[in-house]
């Protein structure tokens, strides 16, 4: 079973397989059956991963399309190494604080 502390979002960006958000960012649809969710589709998440649902209700159409878009937008980024580690944007981020 995978945990965070197995993924870390803190990874140096030249090891993707350690991004915790990259292998938890994954979209899953269900539906209540029988007051069960159900997801509509398999999923690559491991054996006894613990996922956190909420309704989605909230939003109209054209939010959840804005949400995807910049979703992919996020995703694209990462798959193309755009990413800043988190340690060295920390520590830009309380240097420029203690200006």
């Amino acid at each position: 079973m995978l945990s965070p502390t197995t993924f870390s979002p803190l990874n140096s960006r030249s090891d993707r397989s350690g991004c915790y958000a990259c292998a938890t960012m994954q979209a899953l649809k269900a539906r209540v059956r029988n007051g069960r969710l159900v997801l509509d589709e398999p999923t690559n998440l491991p054996e006894g991963s613990e996922v956190e649902l909420m309704p989605a209700d909230d939003m109209d159409d054209e939010e959840r399309a804005e949400l995807n878009r910049s979703l992919d937008e996020s995703m694209a980024q990462v798959e193309a190494g755009d990413v800043v580690d988190g340690r060295e944007f920390l520590a830009s981020l309380r240097a420029a604080a203690a200006r």
